[in-house]
C-alpha cells in the first residue's frame, strides 16, 4: 500500500522537530509478535534499541496498550532502559499509568463485576463446550484467548459473550482470537488525547494493529482537525486489516515495525 498524502509531510515535521513529538505505539502485534503464550510475547529488540534512542530526542514516547502495565514492563525490557527516562506506559487501554521519571504504577482497584465475571466464567465456558479458551485474568479485565482452537469457537461464542458483559455491565473488546471482558471508561483514544495536551505536542505518531487501536486513530484524525500533525502506523497481519484504510504507513508486522522506527532513529538522532 502507498502512503498517505500525510506521511511526508507528517514525518519531514517529526524530522524538523523532534522535540516536539509525541510517539505512541501499541505492544502486542506491533511491539510484539503475536504468540500462543501471550506471558511469553517479547518486544522485538529492533523496537526496544530504537526507542531508546528516540527517547533521546523525542518530546515524549509511551505505549498505550491493553495488557497491564506490570507485564509490559515484564516483556519489554524498557525498565531502567537509557534513553527511556520519561516513557510512560498506559496499560489496561489507559486505566493503568507508569512512569519511567518515579517508577509509580497507578492502578484502580478491581471492580466487583470482574471479580464476579472470574467466579463464573470457568463453570460458563464449560457449559458452552468451549473447554479449549483459555482464560487470562488481567485484574481489570479478563481475556479470553482461542488462539489454537476450533477456529469456530470465537465466531460461536460473540454473542454469548456479549450477553454476558452486558448482564455485568462490562463491555467487549474484539481483538486477534482474543475478546476481552473489562469496565467501561477507558480507551485508548482517551489516553493517547490526555498525554498529547499534556505534554504539548506538536505532531503525534501513533502505532497499532488491531481494533482495540481505533480509537487512538480517531484520536489522531481528531488532533489533525485541530491543526497538530499527525502520522498514523499500521502494523498489519491477515488476521487483522481494520485499519489498514486509516493508516498512513502500513508495516508488515513487528519486524518492520522495528526496521521503520530503527530507520527514524537514524535520521534523526545525532550520530
Amino acid at each position: 500500500m502507498s502512503p498517505s498524502i500525510h506521511e511526508p509531510l507528517a514525518r519531514a515535521s517529526v524530522v524538523a522537530d523532534p522535540g516536539g513529538t509525541l510517539l505512541a505505539l501499541d505492544f502486542d502485534g506491533t511491539l510484539s509478535h503475536i504468540v500462543d503464550d501471550p506471558t511469553r510475547a517479547f518486544a522485538h529488540p529492533g523496537s526496544v534499541e530504537a526507542l531508546g534512542r528516540l527517547g533521546t530526542v523525542l518530546g515524549q514516547v509511551a505505549i498505550i496498550t491493553g495488557r497491564p502495565v506490570r507485564q509490559a514492563l515484564e516483556l519489554s525490557g524498557f525498565e531502567g532502559r537509557p534513553g527511556l527516562e520519561r516513557l510512560v506506559i498506559y496499560g489496561q487501554y489507559g486505566a493503568e499509568r507508569w512512569d519511567a521519571a518515579d517508577g509509580v504504577v497507578s492502578e484502580p482497584p478491581r471492580p466487583a463485576a470482574i471479580a464476579r465475571l472470574a467466579e463464573v466464567l470457568p463453570g460458563w465456558l464449560d457449559e458452552r463446550g468451549a473447554h479449549g479458551v483459555r482464560i487470562e485474568d488481567k485484574g481489570l479485565a479478563i481475556a479470553l484467548h482461542t488462539r489454537g482452537v476450533d477456529p469456530g469457537l470465537f465466531d460461536s461464542l460473540r454473542a454469548p459473550v456479549a450477553a454476558l458483559a452486558a448482564e455485568l455491565g462490562l463491555v467487549v473488546e474484539p481483538g486477534r482470537q482474543v475478546v476481552e471482558l473489562r469496565a467501561p471508561g477507558h480507551d485508548k483514544g482517551a489516553a493517547l488525547l490526555a498525554l498529547a495536551e499534556a505534554v504539548g505536542a506538536r505532531q503525534v505518531v501513533f502505532g497499532g494493529d488491531d481494533l482495540g487501536d481505533l480509537p487512538a486513530f480517531a484520536a489522531v484524525e481528531q488532533l489533525r482537525a485541530q491543526g497538530v500533525g499527525g502520522l498514523l502506523l499500521c502494523s498489519a497481519s491477515a488476521e487483522q486489516d481494520a485499519l489498514v484504510a486509516r493508516a498512513d504507513v502500513v508495516l508488515e508486522g513487528p519486524d518492520a515495525v522495528a526496521a521503520w522506527l530503527t530507520a527514524l532513529a537514524d535520521e534523526i538522532v545525532p550520530a
